[in-house]
This record gives structure tokens, sequence and C-alpha cells, in this order.
């Protein structure tokens, strides 16, 4: 992931301490690489809950966080400050608990969902690599999904909206977002897909506590790419090892570049005479 302009500038600032009311002018380059593992057991509900599916997630994150900062500083006499900043970080990260509720009727699916984020990760506000993300936050949103056995076609979207509590640290609060994953896919046989995937993420509101430098700092990143799919049997159990990238632009006070992502999963047999889905999650 890359950086420069506000995105970058806002990090120098959390990270060195300059005033909010000091007159600066920052010309910096931010970029950095997460390779990270999450891991999330599930557990699904025998008993229907209000004609649905309900299952609960608590997913947990660890791996490695390297980011790098390189610029100069303009202070308001004129005096200028060149610099580099280099840190890395192996550590774990913060718990994601999640509940969805799912319908089915034939070819369609339906899906809300409720997550957040608990904020026990390794933090340090001074510290430009971080895991955790040091704040609360939470997400509501509604996802469709739609599979015809027949011809293998799958189109998938899911919407919604996240609320940033404050860093009581920093005393920073990101604004509310709004966010939707889709990915559309074709079953060459009952076990293997090929397809793309995408998303769009909008900040809705202002950013509080930012130093008047940034503004509003509201942040978007648009990104899509390619997706592969294979589902094979595990015992008793299915197995799904998927593949997705995204490569990401026209990003606004955001990092932006590739992300990669790697799923493996095993979950309960699908009924033979039903093609097997998966549903997208970001």
């Amino acid at each position: 992931m890359n950086a420069s302009g506000a995105a970058a500038a806002s990090r120098v600032v959390q990270v060195n301490g300059v005033p909010r009311s000091v007159n600066v002018n920052l010309n910096v380059n931010l970029s950095g690489q997460a390779d990270l593992q999450f891991i999330a057991p599930t557990y699904t509900f025998a008993e229907p809950v209000l004609g649905g599916q309900l299952s609960a997630t608590l997913a947990g994150v660890w791996g490695r966080n390297s980011a790098s900062v390189a610029g100069t500083l303009t202070g308001p006499l004129g005096n200028t400050f060149e610099g580099f900043l280099q840190d890395a970080l192996v550590s774990y990260g913060d718990l994601y608990p999640t509940f969805k509720l799912k319908w089915n009727s034939g070819v369609h699916n339906y899906m809300v969902y409720g997550t957040g984020d608990i904020p026990v990760g390794d933090y340090n506000p001074n510290r430009l690599s971080n895991i955790g993300i040091g704040h609360g936050a939470i997400d509501f949103g509604a996802g469709y999904t739609y599979l015809n056995p027949v011809t293998g076609d799958e189109f998938s979207g899911v919407a919604g909206f996240t609320y940033n509590f404050k860093n009581p640290d920093t005393q920073y609060q990101s604004g509310i977002d709004f966010h939707f994953d889709w990915g559309v896919s074709h079953f060459l046989s009952k076990q293997v897909f090929v397809g793309f995937v995408g998303y769009a993420y909008q900040q809705i509101t202002d950013d509080f506590g930012q130093p008047p430098i940034l503004g509003g700092f509201r942040s978007r990143v648009l990104g899509i790419g390619p997706q592969l799919g294979y589902i094979f049997p595990v015992g008793d159990m299915q197995g799904f090892l998927g593949l997705k990238g995204y490569g990401e632009f026209d990003a606004a006070n955001r990092p932006s570049g590739w992300n990669t992502w790697l799923t493996f999963a095993i979950s309960e047999a699908a009924p033979k005479t039903v093609t097997p889905t998966r549903h997208i999650t970001k």
C-alpha cells in the first residue's frame, strides 16, 4: 500500500506529535505492507431464527505489518526538515465478532449482518506500524446472492455502514463510511468457479479531532480484480479454497495498492442435489 499528500501527512502528525495549531507544510510519502492471517471459527444454530439461519463468528488476526514514511516538513518560519521513518511489527490484532442471519428462496439468497471491532490488538499511537486499530467500531448491513445451479451463474452484493468510536489515545474519531462488496462468478463444474470481485469504500461524514491542515479528511477507494474458487470433500465435510485479488484505484485520503486474499474454509457438506456456494466477506 502507498499513500502521499494528506493521507501520509495524517500519519506523520499522529506519530510525531506535530502541534495541531502550527501552520506547517508537509510533503510526505507513505508505504506499507501487511501480511496477516485471519482465523474465524463460526457456529451455525440448528434452530431457525425468524425463518432464517443464524450464525455467529469470532475472528482474530495476527501477522506482520511494516511501514515507512519519507518527506519534508516546512515550518512557519520557512525552516525545512527532511526525514525518514521505518517500523515493523509482528503481533496480534483486534477481535471481530459477527452475526449473520440468512434466508433462501430458490435461486435467491438474502442476508443481514452485524459486526464490530473489539480493540484488544497490539496498538501504540507513537508507533508507525500497528495491527490493532486502537478504537472500537460497529458495522451493519445486508446482502443478496443470486445462484442458479442449472447455469452455474452467481452474483453477490453486500452493502453496509461502519461507525467508528473515538480513539482514546489520540482523541481522533474517523467518520462514518459506506462500503459495497460485489462478486460475479461462473461454475465451470460443481467444484470450480472463476469470476471477478470488487468493492467501493466512501466515507460519508467528516473525521473529528483532525488537524486543520487535513480538513474533513473524507476517504475513498475502489477496487476490482479476479477470483478463483475450488470446492472439495474433507471427510464428511466440505472444504473451500478461494483466491481473489484487488487492484485499488481512485483513492482519496487513503492508501491504495494491490491486496490478495487466500481463503480456506471447512463447513458442513451441502446437499448433493444443490451446487455448493459461498458468500463474499471482507
